[in-house]
Order: structure tokens, then C-alpha cells, then sequence
């Protein structure tokens, strides 16, 4: 197959192109441009569309002895991926971009642009597996990685199975360790880089600040469960539900313990704070399904990157999906994900996903 590997400059992407390439195919690596005006270096683990990736990715490339180009996608990167995460922020929601770009960018605009230049799919460094369904070989069954500590199927569970069906992702039985070890034995430059943690669009790590610049201040009030007011703050998009730390109360609560964000709401600019145990979540409503197979009624259900899951009971109605925890979650924010997964098998394989509209008690 004509495969377009997606290097972003990283060792995994690196190491997912050689595997495709040692497979067998014809192989041409791609680094997708991001940033209208990319920092000159990376900063260690932060971002992902500097300079020197790009040139990482290059040299990787050359090692392999494939194809290189570099395409430009920093316009629809904004359109589709920074400004709705703005947005949701300023909304009082909490979005993960990675996901976004994921569905927008990689599985999106790279495979339909791939596919009009004649590839078959595009390949890239997620942990995660793809195996063919016994009842639908044409049907893909995206699966966890083997290794949990790197597994990537919550970021990917937003894709579509004609999205899926041009997806490949030669790392998902591998741990992280081996596929280190095999840049090294190739020679590859980026053996021991650095993996990227933080947003990709906002190297430096000061998420407020980036923020700040794009929203402004929308100074509010800060308000304990007894309606008592116990702070101030500069805009809601400063928190997330959950967050400990940072609040800027200069007080503790009355009897000593800390204070978590429990709930934002943008249009009366408060900030609802209080004790951890408000942040258990039983049920959720959900919107946008997208299914990749039959909506279970029961399953497994995840809503952070790393962490947060619960068997839950599933309900698909008109206006989305109302799902019931066997047992609460604390910090579940509108925004984010909710990916399902079959109860069996650990969990192992993803049967969709939809965006957190509401949660309650």
C-alpha cells in the first residue's frame, strides 16, 4: 500500500514509519506544519511544531531512506482546533485538543488530502490497535494499546470507521521502552528526545496567560456552596472543575480543608468552590455520538486522557446520551470526552465516544 507517515519529530512517529516502511510499504513521510510561526527550538517537553522538529522529522526521513515533504496546515490547525478550544474555554468548558486534532487535522484534512494524492491511509506514532471485526472485515475495531502507561485510544476514540478504515498505527503492541530502543539500534536522532506533554500550541506551558491574551478579563466572584463569596477572580476561564490549586483565596475554608473548582458558569462570571467530595459526578449527559459500533446499554466508560473510568448503564436518545456511573468520578467537566468501551476484555475495545454537555450528583 501507498502509506503517508505522519512525522512530527518525535521517536514514535519516527519508529511507526520504519515499522510501515520494513512492512513492505511505499512509504513517504510527512510533517504537518502547525504553527504560522513556529518557536525556532523546542523547548524540552513542550509543544510539538517547532522548528527542530520539523528538521528532526527530515533527518529521520533521510535515515529511512523515504520521501519528505512538509504541508502547511497552521490556518486550519486555528480554524479547527485553536479557536474552538478558546472558545470552549471562554464558555466555561474544558477541551482536549489533542482529541480535536486527532478528529480535525490527522483523520480529517491529512487523510482526505492523502487519499486525493493517491495513498491508502496515513500511519502515525499513537499507541493504540486496530484489528478487523469477525462480522465486518471492511469494519476496523480500534482497540487499547498494549502498554496502559501509553495507550491513546481515548484521543482517537472521537474518529469516524471511514476515518479509521485509512488509519494505521504500527506501535500499538509495543511498549514504550522497546520502541526507544529500536531509534537507537536505527540510528535515529530521536531515540532518547523528549516526549511532549503539554499543548502543542502553547510551548511555554502558561495555558492562563495564552488564554488571557485571546479572552480578556471577565472579572467574577468566587462562591463557597452557602452562597458565602470568598474570593475574586480575573475570568472563568482561568479554572477548570477540579482544580486545586491556584484559586487565589487567600483564606482556607472554615474548617481547614482545601478547595477545589466545582462548577463555572461564564455568563454570571462565577467560580463555584468548595469541598472535594462536591465533585463526585453519578451520571453524565453527552452529545455528538459518534458509534463504531452497536451503542451498548452497558459498558465502560473513560473521560480523561489517563484515568477516570467507571463501568456505567447507557441510554441513546434524541438528544444525545445519558450515561449512569456504577460508581462516581470526580472532576468530569463539560468539554471534555467520554469515550465507551465494551466491558469486557478489561475495556479493551473502544464502541464510541460523545462530548460531556452536563454532569450531576
Amino acid at each position: 500500500m501507498r502509506i503517508l507517515a505522519a512525522m512530527s519529530g518525535g521517536v514514535d512517529s519516527a519508529v511507526a514509519a520504519a515499522r510501515l516502511r520494513d512492512a513492505g510499504h511505499d512509504v513517504t513521510g510527512v510533517h504537518l506544519a502547525l504553527s504560522a510561526k513556529p518557536a525556532t527550538m523546542r523547548e524540552g517537553a513542550r509543544g510539538c511544531c517547532s522548528v527542530e522538529d520539523s528538521r528532526d522529522a527530515r533527518r529521520c526521513a533521510d535515515v529511512l531512506d523515504i520521501p519528505f515533504y512538509v504541508w502547511d496546515m497552521a490556518a486550519r490547525f486555528r480554524d479547527d482546533v485553536v479557536e474552538p478550544f478558546v472558545a470552549e474555554y471562554a464558555a466555561g468548558r474544558t477541551p482536549n485538543p489533542c482529541l480535536r486534532c486527532n478528529e480535525k487535522i490527522k483523520f480529517t484534512a491529512v487523510l482526505e488530502r492523502a487519499r486525493a494524492l493517491g495513498f491508502d491511509a496515513v500511519g502515525t506514532g499513537h499507541y493504540a490497535r486496530l484489528s478487523v471485526s469477525a462480522d465486518d472485515p471492511a469494519h476496523p475495531v480500534l482497540r487499547r494499546a498494549a502498554d496502559p502507561d501509553k495507550d491513546q485510544s481515548y484521543v482517537l476514540g472521537v474518529l469516524r470507521p471511514d476515518q479509521l478504515a485509512g488509519a494505521l498505527f504500527p506501535l500499538g503492541a509495543s511498549p514504550k521502552t522497546e520502541v526507544r530502543a529500536e531509534a537507537a539500534r536505527r540510528g535515529l536522532v530521536v531515540a532518547e528526545k523528549p516526549d511532549s506533554h503539554d499543548i502543542c500550541f502553547i510551548p511555554s506551558g502558561d495555558t492562563r496567560g495564552f488564554l488571557a491574551e485571546r479572552i480578556g478579563e471577565a472579572p467574577g466572584e468566587m462562591v463557597a456552596p452557602d452562597g458565602e463569596v470568598v474570593g475574586h477572580h480575573r475570568g472563568v476561564h482561568d479554572f477548570t472543575v477540579g482544580q486545586r490549586h491556584g484559586l487565589g483565596i487567600g483564606r482556607p475554608a472554615a474548617d481547614g480543608r482545601p478547595r477545589y473548582v466545582l462548577g463555572l458558569e461564564p455568563v454570571s462570571r462565577t467560580v463555584r468552590v468548595g469541598p472535594v467530595e462536591e465533585l463526585d459526578v453519578t451520571s453524565l449527559h453527552a452529545t455528538d455520538p459518534v458509534w463504531l459500533a452497536e451503542p451498548p446499554t452497558g459498558c465502560v466508560v473513560q473521560v480523561r486522557a489517563h484515568g477516570g473510568l467507571a463501568r456505567a448503564s447507557v441510554a441513546v436518545t434524541d438528544a444525545g446520551v445519558d450515561v449512569t456511573l456504577d460508581e462516581p468520578l470526580r472532576g468530569v467537566a463539560p468539554g471534555q470526552a467520554v469515550v465507551f468501551y465494551r466491558p469486557d476484555d478489561a475495556g479493551d475495545v473502544v464502541l464510541g465516544s460523545a462530548t460531556i454537555a452536563s454532569t450531576s450528583r
